[in-house]
């Protein structure tokens, strides 16, 4: 069942204040951006970040999934622990480089 925009808004009000959050609409779900980074996808009504060495233990008794089909194993972020969610995106904008730019 795909995402629907309403919980994206949740989802972007459950981390204010970490940065300026945008998200983007892709293939039906979406990516949402922190400083312009790429730090969380949501499909299906689930928020998934990468499975980074920082923030491993932080996250060892998270769940985890894989967001879309061929994607990698991501943990699912408890986006319902706003503090906790707030404190594993700090710790991703550090180790999450920009998006190379495409050349056109």
């Amino acid at each position: 069942m795909a995402t629907n925009e309403d919980f994206i808004h949740y989802v972007c009000e459950q981390i204010s204040g970490v940065g300026a959050v945008r998200f983007k609409k892709m293939f039906g779900e979406y990516l949402i951006y922190i400083d312009e980074l790429p730090i969380i996808v949501v499909c299906d009504s689930t928020v998934y970040v990468k499975k980074l060495e920082c923030i491993d233990e932080l996250m060892q008794d998270a769940s985890v999934g894989f967001p879309y089909k061929g994607a990698k194993e991501h943990y699912i972020l408890d986006i319902e622990n706003s503090d906790f969610s707030k404190k594993i995106i700090s710790i991703l904008k550090k180790n999450t480089p920009l998006p190379k730019k495409k050349i056109r």
